[in-house]
């Protein structure tokens, strides 16, 4: 059984829905935290940093967070990845796994139309505003996006690393690296050819 055409797809959606629903959760109980950003998406590639000051419209939050594929590999003993030959007269219990990036930008101080940097106040709002997204984000992936996965178990993940981003021009934020396992496609029956 070949995999789903949409499996990479549903993934990167599964995990984005997370993190929004943690982040607007978090809004509620943390004083003074931004919820999820009005702009939130799927985004093919590396995403591009041009939404983190953006107002949206109306009462919506600024910033952005994105969800996209780095990169897929082979793995036979998940998550690493397999150097197996393939094709040889062999069912290999061989499975994809993905790679993912979740990005979530905020507004980052910067200086005054002065010329005078960010006050330590405000350098300490933001970092404060970046660690409780942190939080969320780990939450998120470690809470939610395992029960979203239609396995009796559901998704099986990896965990990589939180960086902090910038920052950099008006933006600062976080980034979540998730390694999943995608459903193993198995060999067809009576194949031996």
């Amino acid at each position: 059984m070949a995999l789903s055409p949409l499996v990479i797809d549903d993934i990167a959606r599964q995990l984005l829905a997370c993190v929004c629903a943690a982040l607007t959760e978090t809004a509620v109980k943390v004083d003074g935290q931004p919820g999820c950003p009005c702009v939130a998406s799927v985004v093919p590639g590396k995403p591009a940093w041009d939404n983190c000051t953006s107002d949206c419209s109306g009462a919506q939050t600024p910033g952005q967070l994105t969800a996209n594929l780095d990169r897929l590999f082979p793995t036979s003993a998940f998550p690493a990845e397999t150097k197996d030959v393939l094709g040889s007269r062999n069912c290999l219990p061989v499975r994809q796994a993905a790679e993912y990036v979740i990005t979530l930008l905020r507004c980052a101080p910067t200086f005054t139309e002065n010329g005078c940097p960010p006050s330590c106040e405000e350098q300490t709002e933001a970092a404060r505003i970046v660690h409780v997204d942190a939080t969320s984000v780990i939450n998120a992936v470690m809470c939610c996006f395992p029960d979203t996965g239609s396995g009796r178990r559901g998704h099986q993940f990896m965990m990589g690393q939180l960086r902090v981003l910038g920052p950099e021009g008006q933006c600062v934020g976080i980034e979540q690296r998730v390694t999943v396992a995608l459903p193993p496609c198995g060999c067809t029956v009576g194949d031996g050819s």
